[in-house]
């Protein structure tokens, strides 16, 4: 099941081997399973939608620095 979730710090992906890149801030919609975690967002024009997967250790560690806020 989804959670609402709000990217409010520096909160990084990577794309298979390729550099981090960053999620901007504000609202995301996070999927759990016991191994990561599925962060989908649009743009600020809802235009375009983007999601990545990231390890639940990851995702649990940007939670415990605030750098990810669950919202519901």
């Amino acid at each position: 099941m989804a959670q609402n979730a709000e990217i409010t710090g520096k909160v990084e992906y990577r794309e298979g081997d390729g550099p981090l890149l960053r999620i901007r801030k504000g609202p995301v919609e996070v999927t759990n399973t016991a191994l990561d975690a599925t962060l989908s967002w649009q743009d600020e024009g809802g235009d375009v939608r983007s999601s990545t997967a990231m390890p639940i250790a990851d995702f649990k560690r940007y939670l415990a620095e605030g750098a990810i806020r669950l919202t519901d």
